[in-house]
């Protein structure tokens, strides 16, 4: 069983992780252009905030978080981006002051919630712990285009563990959303971990098989970069299908990077 205050530790030093890049940043800089098409730092961490505002909602309030889903379904392709637009109009300190008190706020209301129970969410109900995974998951990929932007080169740490881990997990909801079936057959993932550890996920002889770095493995599966860019050995042509549409991240199809454009 996963350790919800493990996780709850991890999420918030992903968050502390990205706060320090920004923390000093002059208001300017939160217009800076991130990889995400029109979307700017702002953006980003206007969307951070929402999400976790939204995923406390959850949480704590399931008839306030039923409301909130009906009145998006009419703009269930939109509603997202539109959440990140009109977050991105606060001024920068306020906006984040409302992520530091946001992303606090979804750590108290997840470790609130009785045990045992599923929060409701876009897509299929979630427990505590994959709530705060998946919130760890998106911080992380959402600094990465923060970083991005900043021209930094952040450190790899041991949280990526569960990013790879989703990534894993989320192999078939990848092909589902892509409006293909999905492989009946296993794969097996071999990672590297930053501290040259090794990490591992399927049956170790399978056919169709993915390894290299976590660090790559993770971005391939938030789609911050491409395939062609990253130090990952692929063997099996279904395993090489997957890592054409692979995604973490729950909703439509992402239009991920291109090749070359971090060289």
């Amino acid at each position: 069983m996963a350790d919800l205050e493990a996780l709850l530790a991890d999420f918030t030093a992903e968050c502390d992780d990205l706060d320090r890049l920004i923390a000093d940043l002059e208001p300017a800089d939160w217009q800076r252009g991130t990889p995400a098409a029109g979307w700017t730092i702002a953006h980003q961490i206007g969307h951070l905030t929402w999400t976790d505002r939204v995923a406390a909602v959850a949480a704590t309030d399931a008839d306030a978080f039923d409301a909130l889903v009906q009145a998006a379904l009419p703009r269930a392709l939109t509603f997202v981006d539109e959440a990140a637009e009109e977050e991105s109009k606060t001024p920068a300190d306020q906006l984040l002051a409302d992520w530091r008190r946001d992303r606090v706020e979804l750590v108290e209301a997840l470790r609130g919630v009785p045990a045992g129970t599923k929060l409701p969410w876009f897509g299929p109900p979630m427990s505590t712990a994959s709530m705060a995974t998946a919130r760890l998951m998106e911080t992380w990929a959402h600094g990465q285009d923060v970083a991005d932007a900043l021209g930094v080169t952040r450190t790899p740490t041991a949280r990526l563990r569960h990013i790879a881990h989703i990534g894993v997990r989320t192999r078939n909801f990848a092909y589902l959303t892509h409006g293909l079936t999905p492989p009946a057959e296993e794969f097996r993932v071999e990672l590297t971990a930053p501290d040259g550890s090794g990490w591992g996920w399927g049956p170790e002889d399978a056919a169709q098989r993915i390894s290299g770095p976590a660090l790559d493995f993770c971005l391939l599966v938030t789609q911050r970069r491409h395939l062609d860019d990253l130090a990952l050995r692929v063997q099996g042509a279904a395993a090489l299908e997957w890592l054409g549409i692979a995604q973490a991240f729950a909703g439509p199809p992402g239009g991920g990077r291109t090749a070359g454009q971090f060289a």
